[in-house]
């Protein structure tokens, strides 16, 4: 998302390295066969090994144990609903879930994919997927659940209005996220919901409104079986509903002072969260803190199923007035309790030993284990009686859904309490081999370790068969604090590792469409999965449990460092077309270079056809390309000379198809990967969009492109035919400058890099030497201001007060950089200095060149500037003042600065005609007469 600063608080990552777990345990794989051989020792750990799956320290061993037990004693379920990643408060969303053990779920409209990225140049989609591997991560530290809607984030947007109309369907307002939550709250079936923002303008944000917004409307909403019945679900009133936002001095109904210090976490529950936000770096959260001590965070009740309390009175938790023990799931049944006489007397036995297990782990981690298995096996019984109970469908689901959660909350805190570890990761064999093709038989390594007293015998299942999973194919037994392993071989059946979620055009659609069952579970399709069932031999104590395990393959970092990563499920091959989008100038007659990467994955020689299909009258050479793979994750480049025919300024695209064994694969993957991350992959059709454009470029000029936090308008300006290069830091401190006839400092140059601050002073040279410097937008206002000069003589643009300092730090003349922008992409643009060379050479601009602009104007406007400076352009959001400070000409020396808001950064890279246009245009500012 964009400037979101709402986040409740402000990752370093924590060490998540493990060694291989030296043990294996006989396990049950998805459809294993009978090829399992026993090894006789286990695997000699590795120097130094990144467990992407590995749990939080606070998530394992006795502190998981105790979380869990803390969890098995509540039914409470909370709903948190925000608009963006970072929106969130974590704070709250640690105390709930770790500090009081209740189950919580998260759900962020969108996926954030409109924002800046402040770590590399991917926009849109391709951000929206590392922006929810972020949130993932955030999620591990707060213990929450994760949903999103399927509301795309199209930029930002000042009015809810503006939000709800895109987010529209069959004429619906909001209709697409109303929808999601309203599923969301039917199958997470929450007691409480806590939304963050208010559906005021306080929230500031358009979407951080309507969240509000819809989230007032979901909670009623989903308990009306008249709206959304195509979900098939059977509604859900949650009790209670809050809104946050809530400032000092205002009515409020229960506070929380997250900075309240956790043993087990080590610090405050704010603090613990702050760790988690920390992994949303594309967000600039790196760099944010938040001090120890009191952190007051205050929820109004807004609506309610309850009795509210009364003036002036406050509730000490959420779930005031809500029995959440396990017995009164039977209470809530009202009437129908008399229909299941046995529930409630079923669901105390199960409370009585989770009783006991507590008061045995603070004795002795694995004296728990026996009156935990107990307790599984009670839920598992009380499930199949409510199954077969005459109460109603909604009061079954809801009760089966409790019980399901009751039971694997049980089984993991079992397998905690045994000490015991399962690692599945495929054989050296496929090391290296972070994905294989559905059906592909994958030889697997699962490691088990016992670290209980007692010896175990492990069970290897069919897992595709839930109802034959004790039909043992293999057992295994392990002695007491021992560790055995064993190799079995795992059909990987699971669907594509993609996204369920798409949208044809990300720069226009602001929805996605979806054909998960669920939509709202991020990243839905994971890796194959063992299943291990295990029980105790002997009579020391009765343990009988099981656990599903994913499977992990390891690839090896040029650092030393092996990563073990979920095994994905790929295409055998895929097709990318480099670049993804150009813009071809209507002009154009000379063939232009298009590569097509096809890699394959099949296991051992394959080959095929490659094809390029380009728009009518255009001609591809070669026509199409036969192409042998001998071995596995092999890459071959075909370079295709593509000729345009005739061009007039419109869209095409060029499609390449690769086909193999009679089959066409038609789209590529990216690997979206950080360090401090989990792993998924960025899906995209192999095609590359063109944008045929009327412009002409100035003959003769150079232009140097100094890169900021990355963009791709240098790529988009030699596709037009403009000789630009990339300026190196070296070139920047020492070279020479004199030989560009215009330098282009891109994004945020002034907050991602310090050697631009520090020669700036050679850039403002330049510009008196004759050259022209175009800067684009920065975010750091406060440093791009930070330099008070002397008020400037002589007459002020209105807004600037004549009196007052005026700012400017690595501008000619003094400027106040503000964050003003203009977040209508089809706002009007008035033209203020239509005599100016810029609206005429060498491309003449008219009203229509600022029709098509894709998802905003500008951001980052000057706010008030010395008279040196021309405003050349006016332009503002709807109900907002006069704009004039996001185009600045002034002439320094015998150069040209210009300064620019304007957001080409989103336009030139889509080919969008009158920007390109126009920021040639700017190119040539001050060469003119050459």
């Amino acid at each position: 998302m964009q400037t979101c600063t709402t986040a409740k608080f402000m990752k370093l990552s924590l060490d998540r390295t493990r060694p291989f777990v030296a043990g294996l345990l006989a396990l049950c794989l998805a459809s294993p066969s009978a090829l399992l051989s026993q090894s006789a020792a286990p695997p000699a750990p590795e120097a130094k090994v990144v467990d992407e799956l590995a749990p939080l320290p606070q998530d394992d061993g006795r502190l998981g144990l105790e979380l869990l037990l803390k969890r098995l004693k509540t039914t409470a379920r909370l709903m948190h609903t925000t608009a963006h990643p970072d929106d969130e408060d974590g704070g709250m969303l640690t105390l709930e879930s770790r500090g009081k053990g209740y189950d919580v779920t998260l759900m962020t409209l969108t996926h954030g994919e409109g924002g800046q990225n402040k770590t590399g140049s991917n926009l849109f989609d391709e951000l929206g997927v590392l922006r929810v591997l972020e949130l993932l991560e955030s999620d591990k530290y707060y213990g929450v659940h994760q949903r999103f809607s399927m509301a795309a984030d199209f930029g930002f947007s000042k009015s809810p209005q503006e939000s709800l109309e895109k987010w529209k369907d069959g004429g619906k307002p909001g209709y697409i996220p109303l929808r999601d939550m309203v599923r969301v709250i039917r199958t997470f079936r929450p007691d409480v919901i806590a939304q963050r923002f208010q559906g005021s303008e306080r929230d500031g944000h358009g979407h951080h409104q309507a969240s509000g917004i819809i989230t007032k409307e979901a909670f009623r909403a989903a308990a009306d079986p008249k709206q959304f019945p195509e979900l098939n679900l059977p509604p859900w009133q949650a009790k209670k509903l809050y809104m946050d936002n809530v400032r000092d001095g205002e009515e409020y109904t229960v506070a929380f002072d997250t900075g309240a210090e956790d043993p087990a976490l080590g610090m405050s529950y704010v603090q613990f969260a702050m760790k988690g936000l920390k992994h949303q770096l594309s967000q600039g959260a790196g760099a944010w803190n938040v001090d120890p001590g009191p952190h007051i965070t205050r929820y109004k009740l807004i609506d309610s199923e309850l009795p509210q309390p009364k003036a002036g009175e406050h509730e000490k938790d959420f779930f005031d007035g809500i029995d959440t023990s396990l017995p009164a799931l039977a209470d809530r049944l009202g009437a129908d309790e008399n229909r299941v006489p046995w529930l409630k007397p079923g669901l105390e036995e199960v409370a009585k030993l989770i009783d006991q297990a507590s008061e045995a782990e603070k004795k002795d981690m694995e004296s728990a284990a026996a009156p935990l298995s107990a307790a599984a096996q009670s839920l598992s019984a009380l499930r199949t009686r409510i199954e077969n109970s005459p109460l109603d469908d909604a009061s079954r689901r809801d009760l089966l859904s409790r019980v399901d959660e009751k039971r694997q909350q049980v089984r993991k805190a079992e397998a905690l309490a045994l000490g015991l570890k399962v690692k599945v990761t495929t054989l050296a064999e496929m090391a290296g081999k972070p994905s294989v093709t559905r059906g592909t038989r994958v030889p697997v390594d699962v490691a088990i370790e016992n670290g209980g007293s007692q010896a175990l015998q492990f069970q290897l299942a069919d897992v595709e068969d839930p109802a034959a999973a004790k039909r043992a194919v293999k057992s295994l037994a392990i002695a007491a604090h021992g560790h055995s392993s064993v190799v079995a071989e795992n059909v990987a059946r699971e669907p594509l590792t993609k996204p369920g979620f798409h949208r044809d055009n990300p720069e226009v659609d602001s929805f996605y469409e979806s054909s998960d069952a669920d939509p709202t579970i991020p990243f839905s399709a994971g890796p194959p999965t063992v299943w291990v069932s295990y029980r105790a031999e002997g009579s020391k104590a009765a343990i009988d449990g099981s656990q599903e395990v994913p499977v992990e393959t390891a690839i090896h970092q040029p650092d030393g460092t092996t990563r073990l990563r979920p095994l994905a499920i790929a295409p055998k091959f895929s097709v990318l077309i480099e670049p993804s989008t150009q813009t071809v100038p209507t002009t154009a007659k000379d063939a232009r270079k298009i590569d097509v990467h096809v890699r394959s994955i099949a296991g051992g020689p394959a080959k095929g056809t490659l094809k390029l299909l380009v728009p009518y009258a255009w001609r591809a050479t070669p026509l199409q390309q036969a192409i042998d793979f001998s071995k596995y994750g092999e890459e071959k480049t075909v370079s295709f000379q593509v000729t345009p025919g005739e061009l007039s300024e419109h869209k095409a695209k060029i499609e390449a198809v690769f086909e193999s064994e009679g089959k066409r694969y038609t789209e590529g993957y990216t690997t979206v990967e950080r360090e401090d991350l989990g792993t998924y992959y960025y899906y995209q059709p192999s095609v590359q969009k063109i944008s045929e454009v009327k412009v002409a470029t100035q003959p003769g000029l150079k232009v140097g492109y100094i890169m900021g936090a990355g963009d791709d308008i240098p790529t988009a300006l030699q596709q037009i035919g403009v000789d630009v290069a990339t300026i190196t830091p070296e070139e920047l401190a020492s070279g020479d400058l004199s030989k560009y006839g215009t330098i282009v400092v891109g994004i945020r140059a002034y907050d991602t890099r310090d050697d631009v601050k520090q020669h700036n002073d050679r850039l403002l040279e330049f510009v008196k030497n004759g050259g022209t410097l175009i800067v684009q937008y920065n975010a750091g206002v406060a440093d791009f201001n930070a330099v008070k000069l002397p008020p400037q003589t002589g007459p002020v643009p209105p807004k600037m007060d004549p009196n007052s300092p005026i700012p400017g730090k690595y501008v000619p003349y003094p400027a106040e950089l503000s964050r003003d922008r203009v977040s209508v992409e089809d706002a009007k643009i008035t033209v203020l200095e239509p005599q100016n060379a810029i609206f005429h050479s060498p491309n003449e601009i008219k009203p229509t060149d600022f029709d098509g602009w894709v998802q905003e104007r500008g951001l980052y406007f000057m706010d008030r500037w010395s008279p040196e400076y021309h405003a050349l352009l006016e332009c503002h959001d709807p109900n907002e003042p006069e704009r004039k400070g996001g185009l600045l000409e002034a002439k320094y020396g015998k150069g040209t600065y210009i300064y620019t808001g304007y957001a080409f950064f989103r336009q030139l890279p889509v080919g969008v005609p009158g920007a390109v246009r126009l920021f040639v245009n700017l190119l040539s500012a001050g060469h003119e007469q050459h």
